[in-house]
């Protein structure tokens, strides 16, 4: 038994389609059918009716998946519990390693001051802080967001809550851009080079769609590609292309020299939206909850 098997089928359990599972668990299709495949031979029972559309749970997967939960849960508390920590005081957290650095630090003193709460923190793509959250993993989940890219939740399940807002630009540093006039689109002839996410970023989806719809057609050749925003921040620093990164970066950035492109029509605002859920009974994710609600930003 790989306890990877049961945060696969839960996963599966949330978005009831094996393409999108397999992406929000980062294998490939193939290799997440064998995995599900073999936690129904270790159970003795098929958990999925593959004859329907969308995929459905059989009888026996809808009854296996709250014990499946179950099991996630009582292993991370079982693990906090070895490393000393009261379980009923350790909350798990997933979040993008871009938030965890700018906006989490000063969210994390206003929303525990005055009270004794700990904090176990996963940070990851959106595949991995995803996976972690509908698993089970983890009690909270805060990441960029979008309607035109909408992460595979259920709603119905889980609790919502707008953090605040983002923007996400194209930058380059201050002196090629007054040396060369550098901005967005480029032309042919002269091909704006980008420093770009790596494909499984939530941001590429978001970049890439963003170019798509633009009104003029870009004209650029990818340089450099990354996973996080601060490489791709240093290469703009160092006079190497134009990099979307959040406005709230450059303040890990500010020694950089940074500066937005004049094209403002290349800006993207995104959400930062938390996310728990509805059926957690622990009373320390809902303090924890409320404590957030009170801070957020207004609807």
């Amino acid at each position: 038994m790989d306890t990877r098997w049961l945060q696969d089928f839960i996963t599966l359990s949330e978005v009831r389609n094996f393409t999108r599972a397999a992406e929000a668990r980062n294998l490939s299709q193939a290799a997440f059918s064998r995995r599900i495949q073999s936690l129904e031979n270790w159970v003795g029972a098929r958990l999925i009716d593959r004859s329907a559309f969308p995929t459905q749970l059989t009888e026996a997967g809808e009854r296996f998946r709250d014990a499946a939960i179950e099991l996630v849960n009582q292993l991370a508390e079982a693990r906090a519990g070895i490393a000393g920590v009261p379980a009923q005081n350790q909350l798990r957290l997933a979040t993008s390693y871009a938030l965890a650095t700018t906006h989490l630090p000063k969210w994390w003193r206003a929303w525990t001051e005055g009270k004794l709460l700990s904090c176990s923190l996963q940070t990851g793509n959106v595949h991995d802080t995803v996976s972690a959250f509908t698993s089970g993993a983890a009690d909270f989940l805060i990441c960029f967001h979008q309607v035109a890219q909408p992460l595979p939740l259920d709603l119905a399940r889980y609790d919502c809550l707008t953090l605040g807002t983002e923007l996400i630009r194209p930058y380059a540093a201050r002196a090629l851009i007054e040396r060369t006039g550098l901005d967005l689109p480029g032309t042919a002839a002269r091909p704006v080079p980008l420093l770009m996410y790596s494909a499984n970023v939530y941001f590429a989806r978001l970049i890439d769609a963003a170019i798509e719809a633009a009104a003029e057609p870009l004209h650029g050749v990818r340089v450099f590609e990354a996973e996080m925003s601060d490489v791709l921040g240093d290469m703009a620093a160092q006079e190497l292309g134009v990099a979307w990164l959040a406005d709230s970066a450059l303040q890990r950035l500010a020694a950089a020299d940074l500066a937005p492109l004049p094209n403002r029509g290349w800006d993207i605002e995104v959400s930062i939206l938390a996310f728990k859920d509805r059926a957690d009974p622990r009373a320390s994710v809902e303090a924890l909850w409320e404590r957030m609600k009170a801070a957020a930003q207004p609807a």
